[in-house]
């Protein structure tokens, strides 16, 4: 698989097979696309969902990212952000009569891009 080519005023960070479904991880998403990179964090700290763990670890690696690549931690906003499905897991559950049933464990990709704008400014 290629590596994504992006501007040289963006950066990205990847999480790759986070065990949690990606319709959880989706709705936090959703919350933080287009917003600044402090507004993000501060949004994604009073979220009561547990995916929003897994969503700040990936964009304050995107951010380190950014640092490394020479742009301003202020002038950070987040590009885009999607999630998608990974391996499933499958695994069974023993039942009385010795039935068994599936269980499906649900694995993510986590992709935070963030771009330095040179309009904005905090």
């Amino acid at each position: 698989m290629k590596k994504p080519v992006f501007a040289e005023d963006e950066a990205y960070a990847v999480a790759k097979y986070v065990v949690m479904a990606p319709s959880k991880i989706r709705r936090v998403l959703l919350q933080i696309k287009g917003k600044p990179y402090y507004e993000a964090l501060s949004i994604l700290e009073y979220l009561p969902y547990s995916a929003s763990q897994v969503v700040i670890k990936v964009l304050r690696s995107a951010c380190a990212n950014a640092l490394a690549r020479g742009l301003s931690e202020s002038r950070l906003k987040v590009k885009t952000a999607f999630v998608d499905q990974c391996s499933t897991l499958r695994r069974l559950r023993y039942r009385a009569r010795g039935r068994a049933c599936k269980i499906f464990v649900r694995t993510s990709a986590v992709t935070i891009v963030v771009k330095s704008s040179v309009n904005f400014h905090i």
